[in-house]
């Protein structure tokens, strides 16, 4: 006889017919991109100038969109997922480190444009950038990505992984950076998600950056 459903069972069910995406995989997706990016810059000849700043250039606007649909979508739903599961202390701290890390990687990018492609000096700005990246890359794989898989269904996330994904299609020309205040980020993001005096991030005690 047919066991009923449990909940696992119910909850695909409530699936999109034509497959899932993931918000989580996204973002491990661009993460890749960005490894492989940086990995051609170093196997091209120095002197190749005009294939260095072309990947660049692509690099660094991938670089800077990535982090700004972060900002509009993932973290937003990570600070409210935190919020509905009693743990916003935890993904608050992981939330103010990104957006800490997201102005490193556009002020190391900023840095790029002040030297000649080629050159000793563009070349360690572009290390600047990749170990900026990395570090931040490995601790968003290691607490954030790993959390949200943890606190959210896979339903809410193709939801979120299909706002992700029409993000960066639609900016795909690049968008402006702008560095934010980690704690005004969240405060803010505070102030767009609660629903009642329960759902506050006690902002008041965030750490600065």
């Amino acid at each position: 006889m047919r066991q009923p459903p449990g909940a696992s069972e119910v909850r695909y069910r409530r699936l999109p017919k034509g497959g899932i995406v993931d918000i989580t995989q996204l973002i491990l997706d661009d993460h890749h991109e960005q490894r492989r990016l940086f990995a051609i810059l170093e196997q091209i000849d120095r002197s190749d100038t005009g294939p260095l700043s072309a990947i660049w250039d692509r690099l660094a606007a991938f670089l800077e969109l990535h982090a700004q649909a972060e900002e509009e979508i993932f973290y937003p739903a990570l600070l409210q997922a935190g919020i509905a599961a009693r743990r916003a202390g935890g993904v608050e701290d992981e939330t103010l480190d990104a957006i800490h890390d997201h102005n490193q990687i556009r002020d190391a990018i900023a840095e790029v444009a002040h030297h000649q492609v080629g050159t000793e000096d563009w070349y360690a700005a572009v290390a600047a950038a990749n170990t900026a990246n990395s570090d931040h890359m490995a601790e968003e794989e290691r607490e954030g990505l790993t959390d949200f898989r943890r606190l959210t269904g896979l339903a809410r996330r193709h939801q979120l992984a299909v706002a992700f994904a029409a993000y960066e299609a639609r900016n795909y020309g690049g968008v402006r950076p702008v560095d934010k205040d980690p704690a005004s980020y969240v405060r803010e993001a505070e102030k767009k998600l609660r629903t009642a005096p329960s759902g506050s991030l006690s902002v008041g005690t965030l750490k600065r950056n």
